[in-house]
């Protein structure tokens, strides 16, 4: 009964702003933007809120880790699923965050698809050349900055399959870098791997959990060696933050 009760307050809430955002993008990017913000403040937040509410799936919010921020800052996490982007909207609510990603997400996935045309996160072209990629991500880097906005980067370049830390590959962040001149705030993500595809979702969504935390702020590096270093170590922190959390007892989770 509540598996049926959460799929309809889910259409209920999605399918609607999603539907509209399919029409108004081609029409206007400015209505399409007014929606894909209602989407980022509105809809994402009310998302978990249903999940809690019927299948007693928590979002756990550090938030006590947000206090030391800086007014603007360049993010780098691990990457578990498709959901890590609504988390660290919620997350993060107070701000204006743009994500990294491949441009297939940019086509055919309602609800984010246009969302994330329409607000200009960067779309790397899965098939373009390392070149064009660093050319967006250039691009990307001063818009955000002029903007004031948050950007968001996923080191890994591809989700986990059992919620472990992959490599942490240095080309992109070292190209925002140069670009942004930013402080550096390393998060640890966890949750999304359990939920990362339909079979998954069915089996562990009730229950389950995702969790978002700050682990530190880097200065902004200054040197390929510093850039490195930064990198080693928001890997390690994070690994040993999701090893943590793996290790909770299921009451605890």
């Amino acid at each position: 009964m509540y598996s049926f009760i959460t799929i309809a307050c889910l259409f209920a809430a999605v399918i609607p702003a999603a539907t509209l955002n399919i029409v108004a993008y081609p029409i206007s990017k400015r209505w399409s933007s007014s929606i894909s913000q209602y989407i980022v403040k509105v809809l994402a937040p009310r998302i978990f809120a249903i999940l809690n509410k019927y299948r007693h799936f928590h979002f756990f919010s550090y938030t006590e880790s947000k206090k030391k921020l800086p007014k603007q800052f360049f993010i780098i996490s691990n990457h578990q699923s498709l959901f890590d982007i609504p988390a660290f909207m919620n997350f993060f609510r107070e701000k204006d965050v743009r994500f990294v990603a491949k441009d297939n997400l940019s086509r055919h996935i309602p609800l984010v698809s246009e969302m994330l045309r329409s607000h200009e996160h960067c779309m790397i072209p899965r098939k373009g050349s390392p070149m064009q990629a660093m050319k967006h991500m250039e691009d990307f880097g001063a818009k955000v900055l002029q903007r004031g906005q948050i950007p968001i980067l996923f080191p890994e370049g591809t989700r986990t399959k059992d919620g472990n830390v992959g490599k942490f590959y240095s080309a992109g962040f070292r190209k925002l870098n140069e670009t942004l001149h930013l402080p550096v705030v390393a998060c640890a993500l966890d949750g999304g791997y359990q939920i990362r595809d339909l079979g998954r979702i069915m089996r562990n969504l009730k229950n389950g959990c995702y969790r978002v935390k700050v682990l530190k702020v880097f200065e902004s590096p200054k040197t390929k060696e510093d850039e490195s270093k930064v990198l080693e170590e928001s890997r390690r922190l994070i690994q040993e933050q999701v090893t943590e959390w793996h290790s909770l007892k299921t009451d605890e989770k």
